[in-house]
């Protein structure tokens, strides 16, 4: 579990380092939902409630790529057929991810930490595994490059829910496990540059 003096270090470097996205990527992310509005014929931000520090419900924000489902626990596949021509390119190149950097900016994520899941995962962790409650969850992290192609891997399943929560889900368990156990600012900023040189590629 992170000391205060870690917590501090780790706002502190998730504020400057959303500032300076901010700055980037504010252009392009209006852009981007405009045209996520045209092509899902709707308001082009998705929002989901999503478990987060000390499992407590916060709102995510996304730009919409898929048209909406009402599954309470829908595995998304690189195939499914929710997901909008516009939408293709905004999950490849994570562009979607975009409105995000406003729940760092808020102080409901991070940028680096467990993917924040949706209700029925995290918040059920029991025992030595809620230390991963203990941080914020993050835009990308160990297990996001691990399983960055998890949407393909998923599709080439027989049943991508049961996969997901049998064999990926566990390995998430134990990578997140690590990261909090060992963190490190300088973990923090390698995993952000594996992610840009990642994106990059």
């Amino acid at each position: 579990m992170l000391s205060k003096k870690q917590r501090v270090a780790k706002r502190f470097f998730d504020l400057i380092l959303v500032i300076i996205s901010l700055m980037i990527f504010i252009i392009p992310m209006i852009i981007f939902v405009i045209m996520a509005s045209f092509s899902s014929r709707s308001f082009g931000i998705f929002s989901q409630q999503r478990v987060g520090k000390d499992a407590k419900l916060f709102t995510l924000y996304k730009i919409k790529s898929m048209r909406p489902n009402k599954a309470k626990h829908h595995v998304t596949t690189a195939n499914d057929m929710r997901v909008t021509p516009f939408g293709k390119f905004l999950r490849k190149s994570k562009m979607d991810e975009l409105p995000q950097l406003f729940n760092v900016l808020k102080g409901d994520m991070s940028f680096v930490g467990p993917r924040p899941d949706v209700v029925g995962y995290a918040d059920e962790l029991k025992g030595d595994d809620r230390i991963i409650l203990s941080v914020k969850p993050g835009i990308t992290g160990s297990a996001t490059i691990k399983f960055a192609d998890e949407e393909i891997i998923l599709a080439q399943q027989e049943d991508p829910l049961k996969y997901n929560d049998t064999v990926l889900w566990p390995q998430k368990i134990e990578m997140n496990k690590e990261y909090v156990q060992n963190w490190s600012l300088m973990k923090d900023i390698g995993y952000v540059l594996q992610t840009v040189f990642g994106f990059l590629k």
